[in-house]
């Protein structure tokens, strides 16, 4: 009899071992509930002109609500808001802020005030995006109405030559149906959508725009252990430009940006309730040259980025 008993105790005791070393891993969000996440980058690009570098320092705060309003099998119809978003920047000692705390204003002559006066803007409005449960937003299903809100008076702009058009391009790439898409990504597309156990790997790959550069992302994620309620990752990202990548126009000048290459780290923990993260440490390097050309004029000009970027659960 001890001998049977001391059997199904070792045979419980190893279900037990192997529930705790596999979970479900994808979005399970309580119905009207608000989920807040913080993200923290901080970055340093370094470019070289006729054998000078030039310097720009950034720090990015964004802060995201995420509540999910209804579900179906397939998908969640969630209720998203940029509560915060402040971008400082350090160019070669000149510093600049984008605040979406102030209202800015559309018609100043500093373009740090018109991107204010937009974040502010899209900060105060909802988003209501479509998502699976692998955390991808496949839809922002008001994005051609919140973009005519945040848009809606662009024309008031009293900045006048290249500056205009440079800041019109920024604001309507910043309310774009993909960077939305890419910035609420940033918080929630992490999972596999279904179950996994400890050693595991999956790939999720995305296109991103950073700066009007278009790159591919390809990020594995390995399942390292179950510990309670949490999941340990370790995730690897191999970055490159988009085949085929548009260049960028600005100023009149035509930048390619094809041979930019570059790697980024992290460990991450994921809540296995919810499917959200409870804090990731990110670091990213990329590197390559810049082809910059215009009439009667062209060069190469080598950059180098790297970053920090740490995303956190507040609630």
């Amino acid at each position: 009899m001890k001998k049977i008993l001391s059997s199904v105790i070792t045979i419980l005791f190893g279900i037990s071992v192997m529930a705790q070393n596999s979970a479900s891993l994808k979005m399970n969000l309580k119905k009207n509930k608000v989920y807040l996440l913080k993200s923290v980058s901080e970055q340093t690009v370094t470019q070289t002109v006729n054998g000078n570098q030039q310097t720009v320092d950034s720090r990015v705060d964004y802060t995201l609500s995420l509540k999910m309003i209804d579900a179906t099998p397939d998908f969640m119809i969630t209720e998203i808001h940029f509560d915060t978003l402040i971008i400082n920047t350090n160019s070669m000692g000149k510093t600049a802020s984008i605040n979406s705390t102030v209202e800015g204003d559309i018609k100043s002559s500093e373009t740090s005030d018109i991107m204010s006066c937009i974040m502010n803007r899209l900060s105060k409005n909802a988003l209501y995006v479509k998502m699976n449960f692998t955390g991808k937003p496949v839809e922002i299903v008001n994005a051609k109405m919140l973009s005519d809100l945040v848009m809606k008076d662009t024309s008031s702009i009293t900045l006048t030559g290249p500056m205009a058009a440079a800041i019109k391009t920024q604001i309507a790439n910043t309310v774009s149906d993909d960077n939305l898409k890419t910035m609420i990504s940033s918080f929630t597309w992490r999972l596999p959508g279904k179950q996994v156990s400890a050693g595991d790997n999956w790939d999720i790959t995305e296109q991103t725009n950073s700066g009007g550069m278009a790159l591919n992302i390809i990020t594995t994620y390995h399942l390292d252990g179950i510990n309670g309620n949490y999941a340990n990752l370790t995730v690897e990202s191999n970055i490159k430009a988009a085949e085929n990548a548009a260049p960028i126009q600005s100023g009149g000048a035509t930048i390619t940006y094809d041979n930019l290459m570059g790697l980024s780290k992290s460990n991450m923990v994921i809540d296995i309730r919810t499917g959200l993260i409870v804090e990731e440490k990110s670091k990213t390097r990329i590197s390559g040259n810049l082809g910059i050309s215009a009439p009667g004029f062209s060069m190469q000009m080598p950059m180098d980025i790297n970053g920090e970027t740490n995303v956190i659960a507040l609630q």
